[in-house]
């Protein structure tokens, strides 16, 4: 036999348990050549510049 529960987990005591499982917002800054958001310490995808220099020919 299994052990059972008196009584029923509320609403609110759910919800407060599961306050921890969130997304997580990635660090996004602007890009200083063309000003567009891109994730830090990457290529930018629009103009292909990384620190100030182009790594990537578009």
């Amino acid at each position: 036999m299994m052990a059972v529960p008196f009584r029923r987990t509320s609403k609110t005591r759910k919800n407060k348990r599961r306050t921890h499982y969130k997304l997580a917002v990635p660090g996004m800054t602007k890009c200083p050549e063309c000003g567009e958001l891109k994730l830090a310490h990457r290529v930018c995808k629009e103009c292909g510049s990384y620190k100030g220099q182009e790594v990537i020919s578009k």
